[in-house]
């Protein structure tokens, strides 16, 4: 998302959603060669657009947890970000990667709000896959993934229903503020970061809209390091958030958060249970843990 400001300074376009989007054609490889079972799903939007995702089940002999709707970040297709959710069906999470409109082998080509209905057949298919029936649904959004869920959920508050969690990684909380933070990492284009960061759309941004995502648990990780998106629109995405809520902070680069074991075991804790995690304390504690009864004479200590 880098050189979205720059493009918009080049072009000084009023109205540059299409920006947001950087999608590759093709797939230089499939799950099969990360030793992963999958099989190839076709999508059909709305508008007559057909989609391509994956489908990735559960691992065999794993007790089935739930799906995973997984929406990648603005660049490349599928075979980029399969590094977001490869690890979960090893831990009994099934989950569905779709491509948007332009992306991989999916028809089209990705701009706002259109894109909003490639999320909606993904939805829809869910609903009607026999392998998702009585399955706790979480959708997982990475960067413009995740900004795209949120004002999705948001216009669509009977999908909020479904949801067990949400799960945000590195998403930008105003796609203007992305723009005028890319603009001020270059000399040529400090001094113009302000005025032209204005160029950039802002009314689909992740911060109008998480406010109206109300009741479903939310957990955000966003790393110190992001060069991309930068820490502060993390917590200003965490602060418009209604509550339950959980502020992860990580390290690393943008949206490898999932690299490290450390945060995937984050991620599996809190999906054990939304409503009470409070961060990364709870990994010494036991999955599934019940509320603790406070001592009328002492705090009560964690269980170890």
């Amino acid at each position: 998302m880098r050189i979205l400001g720059i493009l918009c300074l080049l072009l000084t376009l009023g109205g540059c959603s299409s920006l947001l989007f950087y999608p590759e054609p093709g797939l230089p490889f499939t799950p099969e060669k990360a030793g992963l079972h999958y099989r190839d799903v076709t999508l059909t939007t709305a508008d007559g657009i057909t989609l391509h995702a994956w489908w990735l089940p559960a691992k065999t002999g794993v007790p089935l947890k739930g799906t995973v709707l997984h929406l990648h970040g603005n660049g490349g297709n599928l075979s980029w970000h399969l590094g977001g959710s490869w690890w979960l069906p090893e831990q009994g999470y099934q989950v569905l990667l779709l491509d948007y409109r332009g992306y991989g082998l999916s028809e089209g080509k990705p701009s706002l709000p259109a894109i909003y209905q490639d999320l909606d057949a993904a939805f829809r298919w869910i609903d009607q896959a026999p392998e998702t029936q009585g399955q706790p649904l979480v959708v997982l959004g990475q960067s413009l993934g995740g900004a795209l869920a949120v004002h999705y959920l948001a216009e669509h508050p009977e999908r909020q229903q479904r949801l067990k969690a949400l799960v945000l990684d590195g998403v930008p909380a105003s796609y203007r503020d992305v723009g005028q933070f890319a603009l001020s990492t270059s000399w040529l284009t400090w001094p113009f970061q302000v005025p032209l960061s204005w160029l950039v759309p802002d009314a689909d941004s992740a911060n109008k809209a998480i406010g109206r995502v109300n009741g479903v648990p939310k957990l955000l990780f966003h790393s110190l390091d992001d060069p991309i998106v930068p820490l502060s629109n993390g917590i200003r995405l965490y602060q418009a958030a209604p509550p339950p809520r959980v502020l992860q902070l990580t390290r690393g680069g943008h949206v490898q958060t999932f690299a490290d074991k450390t945060w995937q075991t984050v991620m599996l804790r809190y999906l054990d249970d939304p409503q009470h995690f409070n961060g990364l304390r709870r990994l010494g504690e036991i999955p599934n843990y019940p509320a603790v009864k406070k001592s009328t004479t002492a705090p009560a200590e964690s269980p170890q």
